[in-house]
């Protein structure tokens, strides 16, 4: 395991995640372990624009379609 040191959190951050870990009766650091891996799985912008990039849309709406969609649902 690597040990993790984070500089210039502002105090309202720091407490506010210590009084959450408290509030499970765990650790800062173990209530921050698992919130740290959620964000390191979850794909970057980019990742998902390349992902979109490849999907076939031949069978979706038209540009045409999706207009008058929203267009009939405003007032």
């Amino acid at each position: 395991m690597t040990t993790l040191y984070i500089r210039e959190v502002p105090e309202s951050v720091a407490a506010a995640l210590k009084e959450r870990a408290a509030a499970r009766g765990t650790s800062l650091s173990a209530y921050l372990a698992p919130e740290l891996a959620r964000i390191a799985v979850r794909p970057v912008n980019e990742e998902i624009a390349d992902s979109l990039r490849g999907h076939d849309r031949s069978t979706g709406p038209t540009t045409g379609e999706i207009l008058a969609a929203v267009e009939a649902g405003r007032p």
